[in-house]
């Protein structure tokens, strides 16, 4: 009896390590190289890397992953936490707080008018967002920024309303969608209510079959242009996050620099059998 009694003992403890192992073994994170996103990549005159990654299977993919490791400036994606951190601080009450438009010319018309933090968001309103951190402040920024874990942000008094844009502040595509993959579980430290709000404020598009958020960025550094285009995609019961980033060839048309960062996310997502791209292509920024 007592040797019986050792030997299901025995059989219950390497039966639950295995298991362990076992669930070990499915929850290591794949990574898969998608030659036909370069494809897409290479057809647009463009060069970078396209970054998707599927939460239910723990799976990334790309066409390059050291170019996905590769850091540089958030440029407009920083619209998200500048969002958030405004929310947070009572800077901005909710998502249709005003921006006044004073008169003075701007750099696109679409920004010279009075629009709401909604509306600045989606159009990519770089006053508007200024406005906000100036308002956020040094200190409050870089609290914020410290709990949120976005990237490495470099602002001191200087840039306060510019850090995002230009000097030395830089992320990559896979802490892009770490980012965003808090956002969606609900995991970054913000109130429910600037959950629901930022949730709101970031869907591009959705219908009956998906529900897409995300924000684009652009940066320029000198001659070089960098284009971000980030977010995900939520369709039959699973999260696809992405995290696009390129930049143009010499013989490339930059008239066509500010939508090619979606369309080939788009194709991408349509190799994926995510979606149909042609389904994406209506969207509000």
């Amino acid at each position: 009896m007592r040797f019986s009694f050792f030997l299901i003992i025995a059989v219950l403890f390497f039966s639950c390590k295995n298991e362990e192992k076992s669930k070990s073994i499915k929850a290591e994170t794949k990574y898969v190289v998608k030659d036909d996103f370069q494809e897409i990549i290479y057809k647009a005159k463009l060069e970078g890397a396209i970054l998707i990654y599927d939460l239910n299977n723990d799976t990334f993919y790309s066409n390059d992953f050291d170019w996905c490791n590769k850091e540089n400036l958030p440029a407009s994606t920083f619209k998200i936490p500048n969002s958030i951190i405004g929310l947070e601080t009572g800077v901005l009450k909710n998502e249709n707080v005003v921006f006044k438009w004073g008169g003075e010319p701007r750099y696109l018309k679409i920004w010279e008018k009075d629009l709401t933090l909604q509306q600045a968001f989606h159009f990519s309103c770089v006053p508007c967002y200024q406005e906000i951190a100036r308002n956020i402040g040094l200190e409050r920024m870089k609290t914020n920024l410290t709990k949120l874990n976005f990237g490495l942000m470099d602002v001191n008094e200087g840039n306060l309303d510019s850090f995002w844009l230009q000097g030395n502040s830089k992320i990559n595509q896979f802490e892009q969608i770490d980012f965003l993959k808090r956002l969606y579980n609900s995991e970054l430290p913000i109130s429910k209510q600037t959950d629901s709000i930022m949730k709101k404020m970031m869907v591009i598009s959705e219908n009956n079959l998906y529900v897409l958020r995300g924000k684009t960025g652009w940066s320029i550094r000198g001659e070089e242009n960098n284009g971000w285009f980030v977010g995900y995609i939520l369709v039959k019961k699973n999260a696809y996050f992405f995290a696009t980033n390129i930049i143009p060839k010499k013989n490339f048309n930059m008239k066509f620099f500010n939508k090619e960062r979606k369309e080939i996310t788009f194709k991408a997502l349509n190799i994926l059998k995510i979606v149909g791209e042609k389904e994406l292509f209506v969207t509000k920024q």
